[in-house]
């Protein structure tokens, strides 16, 4: 498939040299971050016109690009399909392509239902996803059309998907009906409400860790004056909270593709632009600090007595991160907080440890 048929390239930005738009390309390259731009917003009641995302790229291109050594790309705006179908199509066979050269698709704007395509995509070459998703929205429903209420069952229902876990991040009770909230809680995925991430992302960074695919729903970020989302609302994480949550998403140690939607293209409020362009940077920051991590790492282990049975607590001596269980291979370990530790010593163990 010829992909110039299907994404505009971006125009060239006059930056300086020690901006983040000075070290940016515009074709896919091994081991890199792609950006690319979708404007259907069919999926959530909007269009599928072309949007201009220059105010955005205006934000974005004037960061720092600090001492950032994997190479960044920006493919340009996808041209979206005769059908909500026909673009996620043409999404999948871009998402394909830069998996097979290794790189990390980060898939700007278009509704939440994307995430859909950006699951396929990853599915295809390789299976056991973990999957976290921000969203203040839980939802499960069914139907022949694939939109922002209808994804995630769609995810959960094909055959042919392998989901290893499931992390939905930043629910809110009072949005959700509670069907699909039990449905989530009975197949055991973690469900965590947006009260628990608030002030500190400490308590839930064991989510993101091992996470192949994140999905962040802009739904999920608090409005003021002029709407940041497509489905705007007055509660929701911080501006600093938000950019805190991108960077753990970067310091993912699978990371493999990323999807930050329903953002309110259709605004013409610059500090809209300029929050959505330093998401993309923290995130760039942590894929950034995680690669120049030492690939061997070492381990301290603790062992916890509770009720006359022993569990096991390991350390990564160089991030101090920690994982639940003994087993050697430290994927086979559950990721968990210093917390979980400290709780675990005073004879209280987090019931998600002893799930599996």
């Amino acid at each position: 498939m010829d992909f110039e048929d299907f994404i505009i390239s971006p125009r060239n930005f006059k930056t300086e040299s020690w901006q983040i738009g000075n070290r940016i390309t515009k074709d896919i390259k091994e081991d890199s971050i792609v950006l690319l731009f979708v404007s259907d917003y069919r999926g959530v009641g909007g269009d599928a016109e072309v949007q201009d995302f220059t105010a955005v790229r205006n934000e974005f291109y004037k960061l720092s690009q600090m001492d950032f050594e994997i190479p960044i790309v920006d493919l340009g705006d996808l041209v979206s399909g005769k059908s909500v179908q026909d673009t996620h199509y043409i999404l999948q066979e871009v998402l394909s392509a830069c998996h097979y050269k290794r790189a990390i698709p980060v898939i700007v704007g278009g509704s939440n239902d994307f995430a859909f395509s950006l699951f396929s995509a990853l599915n295809f070459h390789q299976k056991n996803i973990n999957y976290t998703q921000i969203s203040n929205i839980i939802s499960l429903q069914q139907g022949e059309t694939i939109n922002e209420h209808t994804f995630l069952g769609k995810i959960f229902g094909a055959k042919n998907f392998s989901i290893k876990n499931y992390h939905h991040l930043g629910y809110q009770k009072h949005l959700n009906e509670m069907d699909s909230v039990r449905l989530i809680k009975e197949v055991e995925f973690d469900i965590i409400r947006l009260a628990e991430m608030m002030n500190s992302t400490e308590k839930t960074e064991p989510f993101f860790r091992k996470a192949d695919l994140v999905t962040v729903n802009c739904d999920a970020v608090e409005s003021f004056s002029e709407p940041f989302s497509m489905n705007p609302q007055v509660n929701g994480l911080n501006r600093r909270e938000i950019c805190a949550y991108m960077k753990e998403i970067g310091l993912s140690e699978n990371l493999k593709s990323v999807g930050i939607f329903n953002y309110n293209i259709y605004s013409e409020n610059q500090l809209n632009h300029q929050l959505l362009a330093q998401m993309l940077w923290y995130l760039i920051e942590g894929i950034n600090i995680q690669h120049s991590h030492p690939k061997e790492r070492h381990y301290e282990l603790f062992y916890v007595l509770i009720d006359d049975r022993q569990y096991a607590f390991k350390r990564d001596t160089f991030s101090n991160l920690w994982y639940f269980g003994d087993d050697e291979n430290i994927e086979n370990c559950i990721p968990c907080s210093r917390k979980d530790f400290d709780e675990a010593k005073k004879g209280w163990l987090n019931a998600r440890l002893t799930k599996i």
